[in-house]
């Protein structure tokens, strides 16, 4: 079901790309659009890795200088049917985790060293679970073409004029193409938000059944959103999204929801303790 409304989501985007690209700028708007997309998409897919980990002053670290990390990953990893991924650590005191990286065989998991002093290891066992069901899934490969587009639908407009885009059906009514220029990377966002919080909820339960239990990963994101809350972390909201639990301040309930990259805590924990009791 969450693959079914990320598959929902994103052919979303495509068509608020494709629509906003022939009404802003006619056939030549749809052409520089989806050129210009693609662009962005093939960049961000090839050197998303290094970005985020540069975002988060992350280091590659050995099994010779983290033996016990590195271990442990491998161990789960093996479980998982993954090849060894590259194991960083990320000098924040929060506890979090994150991965990225184009591909499982060029996947990176990194944990903060926060997490290594205040997580017990069966709890730290389903937080490196739930990153590498990330890997399983190729997460990183769907947020960074959702943020791609939703990138370019954004920034449409502008690229248009630049560029003298004209369009060629001028039976188009002016107000909306004003109307997209507002609404459409609204909507771009909220739907960008959604498909991050539908990958978020898919790897708590692949992770899930990676490690063999779901309880430990339910704990550890009671943990970690309740520290997330009481440390600060400085870290670029672009990369927040890649976070296991938002690492910044907070969003509210309700409507403001829907602008958050990751899902309440209550509702994953409530999913992964359902898996527990069989329902």
């Amino acid at each position: 079901m969450n693959n079914l409304k990320t598959a929902v989501l994103m052919a979303g985007l495509v068509a608020l790309l494709m629509a906003a690209g022939q009404v802003l700028g006619g056939s030549q708007g749809l052409i520089i659009g989806s050129v210009l997309g693609l662009g962005m998409n093939f960049f961000m897919y090839f050197f998303s890795d290094r970005l985020v980990l540069r975002m988060y002053g992350a280091q590659v670290v050995t099994e010779r200088e983290a033996p016990e990390l590195y271990q442990l990953v491998d161990r789960l990893r093996q479980r998982a049917g993954l090849p060894m991924p590259v194991v960083a650590l990320a000098p924040h005191e929060q506890p979090n985790a994150f991965a990225t990286g184009r591909s499982p065989e060029k996947a990176v998991v990194a944990v903060t060293t926060g997490i290594l002093k205040s997580m017990p290891r069966d709890e730290l066992e389903g937080v490196i679970a739930h990153e590498l069901a990330h890997v399983k899934n190729r997460d990183m490969l769907i947020s960074t073409i959702a943020a791609g587009m939703a990138g370019m639908i954004g920034n449409l407009p502008w690229l248009l004029m630049f560029a003298g885009g004209s369009r060629d059906d001028d039976g188009q009514h002016p107000f909306a193409q004003l109307a997209l220029v507002v609404l459409a990377p609204l909507a771009a966002m909220l739907i960008q938000f959604a498909i991050s919080r539908q990958r978020e909820f898919e790897a708590d339960r692949v992770g899930a059944e990676i490690l063999g239990r779901p309880q430990p990963l339910a704990n550890a994101l009671r943990r970690m959103d309740h520290m997330a809350h009481r440390i600060p972390m400085q870290v670029a909201p672009a990369a927040a999204p890649l976070a296991q639990v938002n690492p910044l301040a907070a969003m509210g309930g309700g409507v403001m929801s829907l602008f958050s990259t990751h899902p309440p805590t209550e509702e994953r924990v409530a999913r992964l303790e359902a898996m527990v009791a069989g329902r």
